[in-house]
């Protein structure tokens, strides 16, 4: 049986996390094995990477770029590598696809050049599908700060423009490569939105068969 990477995108507070587990618990129900992680963070090494980038003191733009594709490249040939093949189905909260919104676009070091930095960090792997969850950076805040109790991230406090950019980066790579991005209306329901997901997914297995 044919391993499946199944990535999940958009800004914080979209509801990527509820996402993931509601898919991965819908994928074990079918009896697929699934392997459920998240960027930066899905190993021991990612913790720690996780804890500088997000809690840390500030850092300049490109160390925090390179902090990312480390991350990941460790990530990939740990776990989703592995796990991919020997026939799960990975699911990832977070991708390659975010350090080209957030640190390419939005921290202005240019999509090509930190797009480029991490598909080289991951030898070429892309998702099979990316659920990008939209929605607007005014609701991404409110959520954010309800979900943390105004305990926010260095990331999460970067500001409205910041994360203005961000969502603009992602409907730009979803128009660039429409046969890998899916784009969901994170305003609905979870429910709505875990219900469209899971079909989707189950069209794609049944593809693979």
């Amino acid at each position: 049986m044919a391993g499946l990477f199944i990535s999940f995108e958009g800004g914080d507070g979209s509801g990527k996390s509820t996402q993931v587990e509601l898919l991965a618990v819908a994928l074990a129900d079918a009896g697929r094995e699934v392997v459920v992680t998240r960027e930066p963070g899905g190993t021991e090494m990612g913790v720690q990477i996780r804890n500088l980038l997000l809690h840390g003191d500030d850092m300049g733009p490109r160390a925090e770029a390179l902090l990312y594709a480390a991350d990941r490249s460790h990530h990939v040939q740990s776990k989703i590598r592995p796990a991919l093949d020997r026939g799960a189905v990975v699911v990832t909260d977070r991708f390659l696809d975010s350090s080209v919104a957030y640190q390419g676009a939005a921290r202005d070091l240019g999509t090509e050049e930190v797009r480029d930095l991490s598909l080289w960090a991951v030898a070429g792997l892309l998702p099979d599908i990316t659920f990008l969850l939209d929605v607007s950076a005014e609701v991404s805040a409110e959520r954010a700060v309800a979900r943390t109790g105004g305990k926010l991230d260095r990331l999460e406090r970067a500001g409205a423009d910041f994360h203005d950019a961000v969502r603009e980066q992602y409907r730009l790579l979803a128009e660039r490569e429409p046969d890998r991005f899916y784009i969901l209306d994170a305003s609905r329901t979870p429910e709505d939105l875990a219900a469209e997901i899971s079909g989707v997914v189950t069209m794609l297995i049944e593809g693979q068969a």
